[in-house]
């Protein structure tokens, strides 16, 4: 898909050329898994793929949405006195959110617009499409109404789109990188305080690779909210002695010396995971800083094994890939990115074993699996912007 079919698929739809274009990436999370709402540290960073938006503004208050992933969706339409959360509306939904927390902050969206979407982030695998389009919304908002709204506040709007809107229980990490990210940088984000600082990736001579285990992560909503109340009755039971507010204010140490406190082995080990993969957080901006990727690769290979055996949240699908990856030439680290079960895994591997990479590790999956893995070959990008309308995809 290039720039030229979306304006004439923009033309067939509204009879008009669009006036301006936005793009949102997608993210991936390079470590720090289930630490965010455990008042942790994250590591994401945006990615060259994500999600377009070509739009007109219209004279009357009538918003018209076409996304070419949906097609069967149609072109949605409702009127901007009109911002309810509409089930039949699907995947527009997300901007419509957006538009509507925007209205109600105060800001002037002055008329209605014509807008087509258009996404290359592969569906359901865990690189953040929802929030791709909401941060998309925001940045389209602002550049087509001059809102000046503050990334941080658009950020925070996107996150309570999908909590309060969409109903989705997520902490703020996918805005954030989508809305901050920075080419070949890594963003070391403190989730409890919001600073947050950039990491340079070098990566010369590697590729980070995208794994897409092609397997819906059906599960993932409903361990995902088990797994936070794992996390919240360890904490209560370390408050008995500890005066801490949250997991990851713990070191390692202070860890080990106080686990005694928590009774269940299982809730236990749940702690243990959001602890350490915090550490391995802080450790990874150290390791980037001072160049040593060999390093940060070792950090993400002990961060699977600790969401494998500790967390439990990995899956044979995920466990298939990143363990066939573990045993390929040329590769510095892997695991699985995401909430689990299901999803996509990455691993950074050299440029010079790519293909050989995807060819083995694709043959021992579906060996083992029985259907397809995916793979991709990721840049680190910008956050959401503006584009010119002959921008290459």
């Amino acid at each position: 898909m290039n720039m030229d079919i979306l304006i004439t698929k923009f033309k067939e739809l509204y009879y008009a050329s669009p006036q301006e274009a936005f793009f949102a990436p997608g993210r991936i999370n390079l470590i720090g898994e289930h630490t965010d709402y455990n008042g942790g540290h994250v590591f994401p960073c945006a990615i060259t793929y994500g999600t377009y938006a070509l739009v007109k503004k219209r004279e009357d208050q009538t918003i018209r949405m076409y996304s070419i992933n949906f097609p069967h969706r149609g072109l949605i339409e409702f009127d901007l006195t009109s911002l309810d959360y509409t089930q039949q509306h699907n995947w527009a939904n997300y901007p419509k959110g957006m538009i509507r927390y925007i209205v109600e902050s105060g800001y002037e969206v002055t008329s209605g617009f014509e807008l087509l979407i258009y996404g290359n982030i592969p569906n359901g695998a865990g690189l953040s499409s929802s929030a791709s389009l909401e941060m998309l919304t925001g940045v389209m908002l602002n550049g087509l109404f001059d809102l000046n709204i503050p990334r941080l506040d658009l950020i925070k709007l996107g996150k309570r789109v999908e909590n309060e809107f969409i109903g989705v229980n997520s902490g703020i990490m996918d805005q954030f990188a989508i809305g901050m990210g920075v080419r070949d940088a890594g963003i070391l984000l403190d989730c409890q305080t919001l600073s947050y600082e950039y990491a340079p990736i070098q990566l010369e001579g590697y590729k980070i690779l995208i794994m897409n285990t092609n397997k819906r992560r059906e599960l993932a909503d409903s361990k995902y909210n088990e797994r936070r109340s794992e996390c919240e009755e360890a904490l209560v039971q370390l408050q008995q002695k500890l005066p801490i507010e949250a997991l990851g204010q713990l070191s390692e140490k202070e860890f080990d010396e106080n686990q005694f406190l928590i009774s269940n082995e299982v809730v236990r080990k749940r702690a243990k995971h959001a602890v350490y993969e915090n550490r391995r957080t802080i450790k990874a901006l150290r390791e980037l800083r001072a160049g040593n990727l060999e390093a940060f690769g070792q950090l993400m290979n002990d961060s699977h094994r600790s969401l494998r055996d500790d967390y439990e949240v990995t899956g044979k699908e995920l466990d298939s890939l990143v363990e066939t990856a573990w045993k390929q030439s040329g590769v510095i680290g892997a695991r699985m990115t995401g909430a689990g079960f299901g999803g996509c895994a990455i691993a950074i591997v050299a440029n010079d074993e790519v293909d050989c990479f995807i060819a083995n590790v694709g043959a021992v999956y579906r060996e083992l699996i029985g259907y397809d893995a995916d793979f991709y070959v990721a840049s680190i990008g910008d956050g959401a912007k503006e584009i010119a309308m002959t921008e290459a995809m």
